[in-house]
């Protein structure tokens, strides 16, 4: 098939796919809400009755050594994966019976991002607009002043097929925010991207969030989470380790409250490890 013909088939398959309805609980005050979440493949236990609460408003810093739980939490509260045992809500919906209204509340963002090699990135921002139900052209409007702050505008003219894994992260961010979202989920958001792109996304989330929005993220970048978020979740081997705010995290390591984020992120770290 070629290109045109693809991209022709897209746009009239678009009205058949899911319309998100998003049915949230408006009146629910809370964002998140997993209530002894599990989720195991066979022997192996990616998160272990997971509890935990994000309120609207709220960033929230989601932190762990690889395998520790985290992408798996993410796909869990989005509805991509079901889980074991628990439960898992988004302002009132459950992610598993209730997945496509979620989805309509939350804005994604994964690690590595994947688009139709064959669009463009402004065909595929209008494409995923359509899809939601959104208007085409106002969408894009309103994602002007972000577009221009991630210096994006010429690689939307371009294929995404040509795109970098810092191209396809800001395309991925671009589309998390156009349906304004009540819940943001990222892993990695600024992995692969510039310095000054990173900064971007960074005051973007902090002003999202100062506006209501909660917004969860997965990340191994330790100074990033501490300049950014005011909480953290630290999972390890899929159990929860710690739940507050980063600086009551810097207290219980052994050097007390003036220790960096990632001494006392190692040291609870270690301790786990130990205690296995």
């Amino acid at each position: 098939m070629g290109v045109k013909a693809q991209r022709q088939g897209l746009t009239m398959n678009a009205s058949s796919l899911f319309q998100l309805d998003c049915r949230a609980d408006s009146s629910s005050a809370i964002a998140i809400r997993t209530t002894q979440l599990s989720k195991t493949y066979g022997d192996t236990i990616a998160v272990d009755n997971l509890s935990i609460d994000v309120n609207p408003g709220e960033l929230v810093a989601l932190l762990g050594p690889n395998g520790a739980g985290k992408t798996t939490t993410l796909k869990l509260l989005l509805g991509l994966l079901q889980p074991t045992s628990g439960h898992a809500h988004v302002f009132g919906l459950d992610c598993a019976r209730d997945s496509l209204s979620v989805k309509g509340a939350v804005g994604y963002v994964p690690d590595e991002p994947a688009f139709y090699d064959f669009l463009t990135g402004e065909e595929t921002l209008e494409f995923i607009a359509q899809v939601r139900g959104l208007p085409r052209a106002r969408a894009m409007v309103e994602l002007a002043e972000t577009i221009a702050a991630l210096q994006f505008e010429h690689p939307l003219t371009q294929l995404v097929g040509g795109y970098s894994l810092g191209m396809k992260k800001k395309l991925a961010i671009l589309a998390s925010i156009l349906h304004r979202p009540r819940l943001l989920l990222l892993d990695e958001p600024t992995n692969g991207l510039d310095p000054q792109s990173a900064a971007t996304v960074k005051a973007v989330l902090r002003a999202m969030s100062e506006s209501g929005v909660a917004v969860l993220l997965s990340t191994h970048l330790l100074d990033m989470a501490d300049r950014l978020c005011d909480r953290g979740v630290v999972l390890g081997k899929g159990r929860l380790l710690f739940d507050g705010r980063l600086q009551e995290l810097r207290e219980q390591s052994a050097s007390g409250g003036s220790s960096t984020l990632e001494d006392a992120f190692l040291g609870m770290i270690r301790l786990h490890s130990e205690e296995q």
